[in-house]
């Protein structure tokens, strides 16, 4: 869906292109920072009542305005729930690091330690828990168990 919302305000990939070459997944990820909050502002205002999985991007914000955007957009909604594997934001990297990269050298071939090091700061950035509503953990937890904690919280 985000690619759509992403036009609506003049993604475009031949700018990107260039960005990317120059400095890689990091610069990538910066261009890609008010489109992002555009797309939590349309996909909010689209599918008011859905499960939305923004991923890691979409929740980290250096910049106080695109992060007060989101945090106004998620305000109405109390069940914003952040998972990480464990409430140890560095064994969580580690943990995530990990599967990504498997996905990496399996999807890529090889892995870029740049990408890694992003993955690092999504993960330890406050904005995740500034955003959040409910944390929760997911290390040694099989998806029933964790699905199960998710819909306790909804019905409490």
């Amino acid at each position: 869906m985000r690619w759509n919302y992403y036009a609506e305000i003049g993604y475009d990939p031949a700018t990107l292109a260039p960005i990317a070459q120059a400095e890689g997944m990091v610069g990538v990820a910066r261009y890609w920072k008010p489109f992002e909050v555009y797309a939590v502002e349309r996909v909010l205002a689209d599918a008011p009542q859905a499960i939305v999985d923004f991923g890691a991007g979409h929740s980290v914000y250096e910049d106080a305005t695109l992060l007060s955007r989101v945090q106004r957009a998620l305000a109405p909604y109390p069940n914003v729930i952040l998972l990480l594997p464990s409430p140890d934001l560095g064994e969580s990297v580690t943990l995530l690091n990990a599967r990504l990269v498997t996905l990496l050298e399996k999807e890529v071939g090889t892995v870029d330690p740049a990408v890694l090091a992003m993955n690092e700061h999504f993960v330890k950035h406050p904005s995740n828990h500034q955003l959040a509503k409910h944390v929760v953990f997911t290390k040694d937890k099989i998806p029933e168990e964790t699905c199960a904690e998710i819909v306790q919280l909804l019905v409490s």
